[in-house]
């Protein structure tokens, strides 16, 4: 006997999308007093935790393509936060955090801890750390799962 009361309603996408936007409002306002963006703090955390590192392999880390993460880097290169140096061969680049980056990083840290504070005061923690789970298990199934182009 199937249950039709549990099964989804709604586009899974349009709610996904939905909420991403709502929590990077959160996350934007606060990061924004800090002068980063949510993907800039992010791509600095990733570089200073990472690197140096091949732009390639930090794209596939973050799960960009190139492109996204050439756009992305620009303004942090602009900055003095991140360099883009030379690698083992001709053929190859590195990125890596500059001590001024990591100064930003820094900065920016406690804006985004302020941020995680107020959405796991707005949602309480343990939907938070449910939400953590299900996602998780949901990007796992979804990797492992080839989708036909």
């Amino acid at each position: 006997m199937s249950s039709t009361h549990n099964a989804p309603r709604g586009c899974t996408n349009f709610k996904a999308r939905q909420l991403s936007r709502l929590l990077s409002r959160h996350y934007d306002i606060e990061l924004a007093k800090s002068g980063l963006k949510t993907t800039q703090y992010s791509l600095l955390t990733h570089v200073m935790r990472l690197g140096p590192i091949a732009p390639g392999e930090l794209a596939r880390q973050m799960g960009l393509d190139a492109s996204t993460l050439t756009r992305n880097l620009q303004p942090l290169v602009a900055g003095g936060w991140i360099l883009q140096g030379a690698g083992a061969d001709a053929r190859s680049r590195l990125v890596t955090i500059t001590t001024v980056g990591r100064g930003k990083q820094i900065e920016a840290q406690q804006h985004w801890k302020a941020a995680q504070r107020t959405i796991n005061a707005i949602l309480g923690a343990e939907q938070v750390s449910a939400l953590h789970l299900l996602l998780d298990d949901c990007v796992a199934l979804l990797e492992s799962t080839t989708v036909p182009t």
